[in-house]
């Protein structure tokens, strides 16, 4: 595919870089003469498979959530805008690195430049939280390195914006080695996710590794129930300052015994180092510009489990199931779908098995019940035009059985929570669905607070 000559008012320079679902160009605004980057994603492909509303979803978010932000360490995003089967975000341009190329490089910073990476870091989340965004995803691939030292985060993608239910309906998101126990266990959380996140790159920049390594599965155990090494305890430690105290309370795994905000964690990082941060990372830490070209965060959406399905499941079956089992066991639900998955080799199996996992009574009986409204997938094993239920039974496809009135109506109701996806999630929906029940099921099902659920069923039960 040709890269277009102009998106909107901006006409295109250059690619920068293509990721799963978009590429990002380098642009210029003529109208006040500034370079950009423009960030884009093709909406037929961000619609095309289970995962794939909340990928434009989080798209939208992204550019709401930076765009409410104005800090000198945070990626600026100016314009937010759709051509033709893109839409797009036009940001700062960043000419500079990441923190995850720095690291693969076996690159080590002096204490100088640790302070001060972490202390522009938690400046630029301090500002974030204070106007209600917690960021979700910090990471090294979001953290990025100017070619003069200043520290830029970005990616707001999986941004939670508080007072605002701007979260991803029916994802699991975050990654893994970076996520904090509660977002593992499913509870509630709130701006200590980034906290524990900021307490894992610093610990990573202290001792060249993340305190917890391994597949999803381990990591999962061990995030939620082993104390990390501290510092000085890893082999080979031979900094200056004692930053043991400061990383055991960043991650801590009940979130209450935290940093209760980026500026707290600051002023004891800055205590253990003993004196005042550079204000920028020293030039001899830093890539030459020719040794490192300008980076741009992927367009692709971080995952908690980055394995593939097995490949005797239809990996959109899969994804409804992970959605019916995280309403009942959090995010752990896309870990336990698919190593369930490997030894299932039919429906009914499946959910038995992941009952097994749900701890309380009443959920598991609620599971087990949304289960007998499933339906496999043709490839399943259906056998000619219609599908096989999962309990037993031959349906009918779904083709016609919504209305176009019903859907225009759910659409409205979906709007209040989704935006503008809401049509998109509605018509999708319904090509789906075997029966009005089934239909409302996945439209509650896209929507992220369980509070707000309960409200949009009651308004769609209410629609003639």
């Amino acid at each position: 595919m040709s890269a277009p000559q102009q998106l909107g008012k901006y006409r295109i320079v250059s690619v920068l870089g293509e990721g799963a679902m978009g590429v990002v160009y380098k642009g210029f605004d003529p109208g006040i003469q500034r370079t950009v980057a423009l960030k884009t994603i093709r909406r037929d492909l961000a619609l095309a498979d289970g995962s794939g509303a909340s990928a434009q979803q989080r798209f939208r978010v992204e550019a709401q959530a930076a765009g409410r932000l104005s800090h000198p360490g945070i990626v600026a995003v100016y314009d937010f805008g759709e051509e033709g089967d893109l839409s797009y975000i036009a940001m700062e341009f960043i000419e500079g690195s990441s923190l995850s190329r720095y690291n693969a490089k076996g690159k080590v910073f002096s204490d100088d430049d640790v302070a001060s990476i972490m202390s522009q870091l938690l400046d630029a989340l301090d500002h974030s939280h204070s106007h209600g965004v917690w960021h979700r995803d910090i990471k090294p691939a979001n953290v990025l390195i100017t070619h003069d030292g200043r520290v830029k985060v970005a990616d707001f993608g999986v941004a939670r914006i508080e007072h605002n239910d701007l979260t991803v309906a029916g994802s699991v998101i975050g990654t893994p080695g970076y996520m904090a126990p509660e977002q593992f266990l499913g509870e509630p959380i709130d701006s200590r996710v980034d906290i524990y996140a900021t307490g894992v790159l610093l610990y990573q920049l202290l001792v060249g590794r993340p305190p917890f390594t391994g597949s999803t599965e381990s990591l999962l155990y061990r995030v939620v129930h082993e104390p990390p090494v501290l510092p000085t305890l890893t082999p080979g430690y031979a900094r200056q300052a004692n930053f043991d105290d400061v990383v055991a309370k960043a991650l801590a795994k009940d979130r209450r015994n935290r940093y209760a905000s980026p500026a707290a964690f600051k002023q004891d990082l800055l205590a253990a180092f003993g004196r005042h941060p550079q204000p920028r990372v020293s030039p001899a830490a830093l890539f030459a510009p020719s040794d490192a070209p300008t980076e741009i965060v992927p367009t692709s959406p971080s995952r908690t489990s980055s394995a593939r399905p097995p490949a005797h499941w239809d990996p959109a079956l899969l994804q409804q199931v992970e959605t019916k089992l995280a309403k009942h066991v959090g995010p752990m639900a896309a870990v336990l779908v698919r190593r369930s998955a490997r030894a299932c080799h039919d429906l009914p199996t499946l959910y038995e098995h992941l009952a097994e996992q749900v701890t309380n009574a009443d959920a598991r009986k609620a599971f087990l019940a949304e289960a007998r409204s499933m339906r496999t997938h043709p490839s399943q094993g259906s056998g000619g035009g219609g599908t096989v239920s999962a309990f037993g039974g031959l349906t009918g496809t779904s083709l016609g059985i919504i209305s176009d009135s019903l859907i225009a109506s759910c659409a409205k109701i979906l709007a209040q929570h989704l935006g503008p996806i809401a049509p998109v999630v509605a018509k999708r929906s319904a090509a789906k669905a075997p029966n009005r029940a089934a239909y409302f099921d996945q439209l509650e099902a896209a929507i992220a607070d369980p509070a707000q659920r309960k409200v949009v069923r009651a308004q769609l039960e209410k629609l003639p």
